[in-house]
């Protein structure tokens, strides 16, 4: 059932459109990630870059298609939901929390890497649970007292994130080594589903960017042209990122897994380039951490408000804050769990998984809704039939074929334990 925008101007063009999705995809990931990427390829990583942003493409085309037919609030919950039913959108929605909470829980830990390289006391696991405690607690607190302080806190990072990276790969290319660019051979198959599972960490984020569809002008025309440029840019922007780093750095490059891009502009710019990208990496990932714990705890309390999830507290609005407050303290509490459970690598592999996970749930739901609303014409779809999707569907696949056995046994027995509870409530909520 789709609700019509009342209310909303329709004035958000390309450029802004394009500028909105490039703002979500480039948060914390890229910080820290080069130098797990060039550990498993090395000068040749640009292929990886290539092959994630070939499928965020594609996914975001599904998003679009998707958005267009279902407006209720809920994203891709909701578009599983409409397609295929509760379960399937139970399951959505947990894999979607899931995702958020993982990503939460990594970003946090690559905040303490990168402070805890410059002091290190941090590496004291005390204070290092005490200060992932404090980050969670504060922002919780924060967002509980009111939308207005969440959403100030998320403005600031906007610009701090992109300055230090675009100083990065203009003025950094100065002592760059050409030959650590040099690819000696191409690398296999398996390598480059195995790194762009853990690179696609950093591509995560742009369906959120597809929000204000029902704002934008000409959706139809508007949607993939933006789509189109703004992967474009962060592909773009990911392989200089990237070639900067290893032609600075070269074969020494995973050595700094903690500040890869603070210590390739020390190389380049000296100790002021490192101070840079140093605290444009903090900024960053704290301003990531800031805006997901002011937007997913909302989609938690979407989900109870909705019924998905049978548990009515979460969706309690306090008195004086308006804020969703209870949702807001379980994801804070989820998060700040998980991040003292596991590191950065680790996080980001399930994080992946789990979104991924969501994303198939997305391009299945687009093949169905076209079945179901065969003769809507009014919405934008994806030119050249279900072929983008069964892309997305295939490239998915893949992968997600990657990850060891050991996560898809344990991703089969929480798909199993979900399937357990969602039927349980089932019986309860109709007694």
């Amino acid at each position: 059932m789709n609700i019509k925008d009342k209310g909303l101007k329709r004035s958000i063009g390309v450029v802004g459109l394009s500028a909105n999705i490039i703002n979500i995809i480039i948060g914390a990931g890229i910080f820290a990630l080069p130098a797990i990427i060039a550990s498993k390829m090395g000068a040749s990583s640009i292929v990886a870059y290539i092959f994630c942003g070939i499928l965020i493409a594609l996914v975001m085309l599904c998003f679009a298609e998707a958005g267009s037919k279902i407006t209720n609030t809920g994203g891709p919950y909701t578009y599983i939901e409409t397609a295929f039913g509760n379960y399937a959108g139970f399951l959505g929605g947990i894999f979607a929390i899931g995702a958020a909470l993982f990503a939460d829980a990594a970003v946090s830990n690559a905040l303490v890497n990168i402070i805890g390289s410059a002091f290190p006391v941090f590496e004291n696991t005390w204070l290092r649970v005490s200060f992932l405690f404090v980050i969670f607690g504060g922002l919780v607190y924060v967002n509980i007292i009111g939308l207005k302080q969440g959403i100030g806190l998320v403005k600031f990072n906007t610009v701090a994130k992109l300055i230090p990276l675009l100083i990065l790969v203009t003025i950094g290319w100065i002592g760059v080594d050409f030959t650590n660019l040099e690819i000696e051979c191409f690398p296999e198959i398996s390598t480059i589903g195995e790194t762009a599972l853990i690179l696609f960490f950093a591509f995560q984020g742009a369906e959120t960017g597809l929000v204000v569809g029902g704002e934008v002008v000409n959706p139809k025309k508007t949607i993939p042209k933006a789509i189109f440029i703004s992967i474009t840019t962060v592909v773009v922007l990911y392989i200089l990122i990237q070639s900067v780093s290893q032609g600075l750095l070269g074969s020494s490059l995973p050595n700094f897994e903690a500040v890869p891009l603070a210590e390739a502009a020390k190389v380049s710019l000296g100790p002021i380039g490192f101070t840079i990208l140093f605290s444009g990496a903090i900024i960053s990932m704290f301003g990531f951490l800031s805006g997901s714990v002011l937007n997913n705890p909302r989609i938690l309390y979407a989900l109870s408000r909705d019924n998905v999830i049978k548990l009515k507290v979460l969706s309690k609005i306090h008195k004086s804050f308006a804020t969703p407050y209870i949702s807001i303290i379980c994801y804070g509490i989820i998060g700040f769990t998980l991040a003292i459970s596991s590191s950065f690598k680790s996080l980001a592999i399930i994080a992946s998984s789990a979104m991924l996970l969501v994303y198939l749930g997305v391009a299945l739901s687009v093949i169905k809704l076209r079945i179901s609303q065969k003769g809507d014409r009014t919405n934008f779809k994806i030119p050249g039939g279900i072929t983008i999707p069964l892309l997305s569907i295939l490239i998915i696949s893949y992968f997600l074929s990657n990850i060891s056995r050991e996560e898809m046994i344990g991703t089969a027995i929480f798909i199993g334990a979900l399937t357990i509870i969602f039927f349980l409530l089932k019986i309860l909520n109709k007694k």
